[in-house]
């Protein structure tokens, strides 16, 4: 499918969504439609898996005929149903049943069949239960088809539902429905249901603008960024994934085969499930990823609480945008947790620091953590002064990115990328002030492709350019007490033109030569005429 294709897809979708939901809040419908989505995208690969599992035998229809060819196989062969769902669970992980698939659900809602609702509630329940891999597990939970935002009977949720279906499936008729061109759409819609969201978009979602820069920067080479892109990379991670985006685009930019293997972790349930299903919707494997539902703070994932420093997992790209300025309980228990005592623990106020901390903590030695802060982590005191000193004192701090303000659907404020290196080369820290090179665009401001791509630039060729990069050593950071605030080693304040005074007497001299010649020759003409001449 073409670019334009993909885009009218998504606008499409979107369209459907806009008329659909009426009154209903934008993330209550957002979950219904995605999960539809998700369920078309499963039951075509599983379609498509059963046809080349069961060659000739599966079921040839012609295209007026609705029935589904499944269901006649199922029908045709009840004693090989068995064997042939366990065959499907071992090469796709998972089953649905001939009476689950879109088509069966799609052509329920078409004739408004009054079981639509009830045969949707139990095809969930049938992936999540009877599937292989544990990834599927609870991934419709937060779906009620019981909820009275639906309708107040289970009549009006059936009739609601049907429409919803129907308008999806004739959207989907005009596209081909390949894994990339399903991706896209559901990345679209999730921006788009973002925008409607306003500040509770942060919690799932990072404008694709900025996350494009997070992304390029960590898959370049850590040491020599400017070798170009690492050929592979073992493992990445986001430990406030959101709705997965990030992740996604640091493997599109490496390739299907480039990445080893996408861990994610996300607090929000329902942001959660979103995740998991957008990494399946990309193509992504079940064996590739591990998103796993808990709290990054407390590092509640028990990958994560190895106490043998041999075993302790360590990942070679780590991309975050976590909530700015979240209020945490920093106890004093945490205080001796091993990814905070050597720095520090953040203040109860402010977590944007113990979120950096954790990302570090799990960061391999040549690797790149890339993380979207407020800019109030650059130049606040007390306990974040400590840490952000232990961190320049150590070299750890490569880059800062200050970007600017208005560009999230959540927050108004202007916010910074801290680039992080356990091992880099230059003893400098480069400052990279962006902050006024952007486009209004209606209620948000943007970042064109030039921006993104002077940004990046600049980061791999450690460039220098006056009024927007510069590389600075650690004597002058430290004069400035580790201050890291970017206006003051990066000034976009156009100064004052200098005057020389030398110049101007000079030119005040020949306009006063110029005046008297003038007023000469005009005496001559008026002492002709007779007339009285200038004093």
């Amino acid at each position: 499918m073409t670019e334009e294709k993909q885009k009218q897809l998504g606008k499409t979708l979107w369209a459907i969504a806009d008329q659909l939901r009426g009154a209903m809040d934008a993330d209550d419908f957002r979950d219904y439609m995605l999960s539809f989505l998700f369920l078309r995208y499963l039951s075509d690969n599983y379609e498509t898996a059963a046809k080349k599992e069961l060659g000739s035998d599966y079921p040839k229809i012609n295209g007026e005929d609705r029935r589904v060819p499944l269901a006649l196989w199922y029908t045709k062969y009840p004693d090989d149903i068995s064997a042939f769902e366990k065959q499907m669970r071992r090469k796709v992980h998972y089953v649905i049943r001939p009476e689950h698939l879109w088509s069966s659900i799609a052509n329920m809602a078409r004739t408004q069949n009054g079981d639509l609702l009830d045969t949707l509630q139990k095809g969930f329940k049938y992936i999540e239960t009877e599937s292989f891999e544990s990834v599927f597990q609870g991934l419709f939970s937060e779906i009620d088809l019981a909820s009275p935002k639906l309708g107040k009977s289970l009549p009006e949720r059936n009739v609601k539902l049907c429409a919803i279906i129907q308008k999806i499936a004739e959207g989907l008729t005009e596209f081909s429905t390949d894994i990339d061109a399903l991706g896209d759409a559901y990345e679209y819609l999730i921006g788009q249901f973002a925008a409607g969201s306003g500040k509770k978009a942060g919690e799932f979602y990072t404008p694709q603008q900025i996350s494009d820069i997070l992304s390029t920067i960590v898959t370049l080479d850590s040491q020599e960024p400017a070798m170009g892109k690492k050929e592979r990379l073992e493992s990445v991670m986001d430990f406030a994934c959101g709705s997965g985006s990030l992740l996604l685009n640091v493997r599109k930019r490496m390739g299907p085969h480039g990445i080893g293997k996408i861990y994610g972790q996300e607090k929000n349930i329902t942001t959660y499930n979103l995740a998991r299903m957008n990494m399946l919707l990309h193509g992504v494997k079940d064996t590739e990823f591990e998103i796993f539902h808990g709290d990054t703070l407390t590092n509640d994932w028990e990958m994560l609480r190895e106490l043998n420093p041999a075993k302790k997992p360590a990942f070679d790209a780590i991309v975050a945008n976590p909530p700015f300025s979240y209020r945490w309980e920093n106890s004093n228990a945490l205080a001796d947790d091993v990814r905070f005592k050597n720095h520090g623990l953040a203040p109860k106020s402010a977590a944007d620091f113990a979120f950096l901390l954790h990302g570090f903590h799990f960061l391999k030695d040549e690797g790149v953590m890339a993380i979207i802060l407020p800019h109030g982590v650059l130049f606040r005191g007390g306990a974040e002064e400590r840490i952000r000193t232990k961190l320049l004192k150590d070299g750890h701090v490569d880059t800062v990115i200050g970007l600017p303000s208005n560009l999230f659907y959540s927050t108004g404020i202007p916010v910074c990328i801290l680039v992080l290196k356990k091992c880099k080369k230059p003893d400098d820290v480069l400052f990279i002030n962006a902050a006024e090179h952007f486009v209004k665009d209606k209620r948000q401001n943007k970042l064109t492709e030039a921006h993104i791509a002077k940004i990046i630039d600049t980061y791999q060729f450690r460039k220098e350019e006056p009024r927007y990069a510069r590389r600075v050593e650690m004597e002058e950071i430290e004069t400035n007490d580790f201050n890291l605030n970017i206006s003051r080693y990066v000034s976009t304040t156009v100064g004052e033109a200098e005057t020389d005074l030398d110049v101007v007497h000079a030119e005040l001299v020949g306009v006063e030569r110029a005046i008297a010649d003038s007023k000469q020759r005009h005496n001559s003409f008026l002492k002709e005429l007779g007339l009285q001449p200038l004093p």
